[in-house]
């Protein structure tokens, strides 16, 4: 490990022992805040845990809660990846493919992604498609945004010269624009996974019986605030996890293009 990457890893520790020790000179030592309303760290931890075995107060593990809103999150994620890009990709190579898509695109574009909640209830009912839906909605807008714009920002130079060597037209697609828009789409990639988390969350304390935002509302009802803290934090460990795969694929992709 070089110094640079040591020197950050043991930035980004003493941050988190700094954030744990205020917490538990506010909660456990100063009782600035009741440990009723915010419980100190070590609670946390034990609940935490405890949680990994003990179904109570909710009906399932951390473990069945996690692996259900990840169920989820991820069906939905997916889709939006594999219609956002390609949309978004062909809105920006064609020019009445965005003629045609962009009015309903713009139009459902602003429309937040928990505000589908009610509708995907009422037509696919509590099970997994009514969530995965709210995520697609949530996700597929930046997938298309940036896919979009990635395309969009290739220099006509690089086409015009393709073209000078007698490039097909999707020769100049596949070869110079999707290449040239990659840092783009995989941007696009890494926000909508947050996005889709979001939605998963919210979709899940509306309408769930099993996950992360489930076990949160669940515990909110019986005032188990170290249970909404330990479903803070698993929501908090997948999404790092997650996005550090992501950033793993991504510099892979994208390594020698610098």
């Amino acid at each position: 490990m070089n110094r640079k990457l040591f020197l950050h890893l043991l930035i980004s520790i003493l941050s988190v022992i700094a954030f744990v020790g205020i917490w538990h000179l506010f909660t456990a030592v100063l009782r600035v805040v009741s440990v009723n309303t915010l419980p100190d760290p070590m609670k946390v931890f034990t609940s935490f845990i405890k949680k990994f075995s003990n179904p109570n107060p909710d009906g399932a593990t951390l473990l069945q809660h996690t692996a259900a809103s990840l169920q989820v999150a991820l069906t939905g994620y997916f889709y939006a990846l594999i219609i956002g890009i390609p949309l978004g990709i062909m809105m920006a190579w064609n020019k009445y493919i965005d003629r045609f898509v962009r009015p309903l695109f713009d139009l459902l574009k602003p429309i937040p992604g928990v505000a589908w909640i009610p509708l995907m209830i009422v037509i696919f009912g509590l099970g997994i498609a009514s969530k995965a839906a709210v995520v697609f909605f949530s996700a597929v807008v930046p997938c298309v945004l940036n896919s979009y714009t990635g395309i969009k920002q290739t220099k006509d130079v690089h086409l015009w010269v393709a073209r000078t060597f007698g490039a097909s037209h999707h020769q100049k697609l596949f070869t110079i624009a999707i290449p040239t828009a990659l840092p783009h789409i995989l941007t696009g990639v890494r926000v909508a996974l947050g996005a889709a988390w979001v939605a998963i969350v919210a979709a899940e304390l509306l309408g769930a019986t099993r996950g992360l935002g489930f076990m949160i509302q669940q515990s909110r009802g019986i005032y188990r605030t170290d249970i909404i803290i330990v479903g803070m934090l698993a929501i908090g460990i997948c999404g790092g996890i997650l996005t550090s795969i992501l950033t793993i694929i991504s510099n892979f992709l994208l390594k020698g293009r610098r």
